[in-house]
């Protein structure tokens, strides 16, 4: 019998994804990232490990997790184990500089971004930059840790309340304005866009985590629409150059221009809640789908 593990820390997010991997049938076993013990002379393995750790652990007391997960999934590829959202991916994931600088490879559009290691060089990093600016942990996610200021004085105030993340490094990134304060969700799914969603925050803060457990002060409101198609196309082209079988690509488009800019990238890729009413079919369906078609893929009965 084939083997499918979940490598995932949250403890809530992916009720969804087992439900639905129990309604389908396929049987899976949970390896928690932030509890990781295994051996390097180990000789067998599953055929098909699901990695969904979050760039957010460290915002939940799970930091320790991060960087194991990254030796991991090299260890599974050295291996030959078929990871989805391996190795390159995750690298992806808990890097903010390294998703600017896949975007800008791919050639779109992203915010003006200095990079500093250090809370003290915040106001110089941001010296001739157009306020608002965001400074944003380098590793994060759900808008864990993004603090907005108007100012360059408020900058300079503010620094010792900065949150520069696991790997203490930091993005101060011009805000981008947008007509109505909306930005877009692209889901990309084996090469393919499996949905876009508008997305409108109803209150304060930044985390715009669409799964049915999250809570945020920013009361996020999902509409399903379709993306502009250069945005589409980026999407497409940014998770096939980026190593990711299923990621959200979000962008703002600027109203002083009418352009996408593209902003983050999440390869943890939880899908809207309440999805069979905001978008009108079940994503984990095609998902689960997905994943069944891979352990097939394998040569393997997995039932």
């Amino acid at each position: 019998m084939a083997r499918l593990a979940i490598l995932y820390e949250h403890p809530h997010w992916f009720k969804p994804l087992f439900a639905e991997l129990n309604r389908q049938g396929i049987a899976y076993e949970e390896w928690h990232a932030e509890a990781l013990s295994y051996d390097l002379e180990e000789r067998e393995f599953p055929d098909l490990v699901l990695n969904r750790m979050s760039p957010s652990a460290l915002f939940r007391g799970h930091g320790h997790g991060q960087f194991a997960v990254r030796d991991l999934l090299s260890f599974l590829e050295s291996r030959k184990v078929a990871v989805v959202n391996g190795a390159q991916a995750y690298e992806y994931e808990i890097s903010k500089v390294r998703q600017l600088e896949l975007f800008r490879r791919c050639g779109v559009k992203t915010p003006k971004t200095r990079v500093l290691n250090h809370a003290s060089l915040a106001a110089k990093a941001a010296e001739g930059m157009s306020f608002p600016v965001l400074v944003k942990p380098n590793c994060g996610g759900a808008g864990s840790g993004i603090q907005r200021f108007d100012s360059l004085g408020d900058l300079a105030a503010g620094a010792g309340s900065l949150e520069l993340g696991c790997d203490h490094t930091a993005l101060v990134q011009e805000h981008i304005p947008s007509r109505d304060g909306s930005c877009y969700r692209v889901e990309v799914l084996d090469g393919q866009v499996l949905y876009c969603v508008r997305i409108q925050r109803d209150g304060q803060g930044y985390n715009l985590c669409p799964a049915d457990v999250c809570e945020s002060a920013a009361k996020p409101v999902f509409m399903r629409c379709e993306p502009l198609p250069e945005a589409a196309n980026a999407a497409v082209a940014v998770a096939r150059r980026g190593g990711m079988d299923v990621c959200g690509v979000e962008y703002i488009i600027d109203h002083r221009t009418g352009e996408p800019v593209f902003y983050d990238l999440n390869a943890l890729s939880n899908f809207v809640a309440n999805a069979d009413q905001v978008l009108g079919f079940n994503p984990y369906k095609l998902f689960v789908e997905y994943l069944s078609r891979r352990l097939w893929g394998l040569g393997r009965v997995y039932r």
